[in-house]
């Protein structure tokens, strides 16, 4: 008989920082009957998922693969699967990923995505739930310092990796974020799953394009409010040129208090180890920089506890380790943190 206490954990944002997170807490044994939940973007435009949401006119699949995979009885057999493309066949099918393919069949056989996407979880014996922020056709839309707006996804990060593409200037911020297309609105199984958690997890994740794009949904505001959970914001290691180039830590949560309110943050995970020299100089070569707090007084006046931990995972690239961020999570749940 399980006599554990259910403990609630939704996670918003995408990236491979998430889905580490997601797939070390379902397999972590602690005192506490994990539920989870994987709350993510739907504003992907990129290479194959943009191509079959446009002839085919589904919401993007692209990015739910790897929380699929992540929270799948088997992890590694499904991530193959998901990830198989075939060759020598027709355009929908050449260069694209099955579970793309999968994903819009279903919904296409359901008439509904979110009904498709429910077939899924069933198929792949999915330990937890994956939602869509909004089930509502949108893009993502931002505007950098100098006025230019930049819109889809693909467009906003690509420039310096594929020179004839370059549509801005790199060197410089995003200042604010949009949704376009139709309005976005909070699917409400996200905004339920959101106030019945104990813990909300913001990221880890690129800032502008894994997690912002889901605060902007109408109705998410509330739903953060409204909730009784520990919300935990975990700052990226490193500010990224494409998107947050010469961010500091204030910066980061400053910005993420913009699109959800004040004092609605509760904790924010803060990586304190030093990266090694050799790995900083690599980065430097594609202007990023480890995010630090520049001075004591930033964080003067503010509501939320900065835990700062070591929380690198270094090898050849830098990356949050997912044990370590999740030994924070359940210290938070079990009281340790205050």
């Amino acid at each position: 008989m399980n006599t554990k206490n259910k403990l609630n954990i939704s996670v918003i944002g995408w990236g491979s920082g998430t889905f580490n997170v997601l797939y070390w807490l379902k397999n972590l044994d602690t005192s506490f009957d994990l539920n989870l939940a994987a709350i993510i973007a739907m504003t992907d435009s990129g290479w194959t998922t943009g191509e079959i949401r446009d002839k085919y006119g589904v919401l993007p699949p692209g990015d739910i693969r790897r929380w699929i995979a992540a929270l799948a009885e088997d992890t590694k057999f499904v991530r193959q699967l998901f990830e198989y493309k075939f060759e020598g066949e027709s355009w929908v099918i050449w260069g694209n990923k099955l579970w793309n393919i999968l994903l819009s069949a279903l919904e296409r056989i359901k008439w509904d995505f979110n009904e498709g996407l429910k077939e899924a979880h069933k198929m792949f014996r999915v330990k937890g739930k994956v939602i869509p922020v909004t089930l509502e056709d949108i893009h993502l839309w931002v505007e950098f310092e100098d006025g230019t707006r930049i819109i889809w996804e693909k467009n906003i990060d690509v420039s310096d990796k594929n020179p004839w593409e370059k549509t801005h200037n790199t060197d410089q911020n995003i200042t604010d974020a949009f949704l376009v297309g139709a309005e976005g609105k909070l699917n409400p199984e996200a905004f339920e799953t959101i106030v019945s958690s104990d813990i909300v997890i913001l990221g880890p994740g690129d800032f502008y394009t894994s997690i912002v794009p889901n605060l902007l949904s109408p109705w998410m505001k509330e739903a953060l409010t409204k909730t009784s959970a520990k919300i935990v914001y975990v700052c990226n290691i490193m500010a990224d040129k494409w998107e947050t180039t010469t961010y500091e830590l204030t910066d980061f949560i400053d910005n993420i208090e913009k699109y959800i309110w004040e004092n609605i943050i509760d904790y924010v995970l803060v990586n304190s180890w030093e990266i090694s020299q050799e790995l900083v100089d690599k980065y430097k070569t594609e202007w990023k920089k480890p995010v630090k707090c520049k001075d004591d007084m930033c964080f003067t006046n503010k509501t939320y506890k900065v835990i700062e931990r070591d929380f690198l995972d270094e090898s050849d690239y830098v990356r949050h380790n997912p044990s370590k961020l999740s030994k924070a999570l359940i210290d938070i749940a079990e009281g340790w943190i205050k």
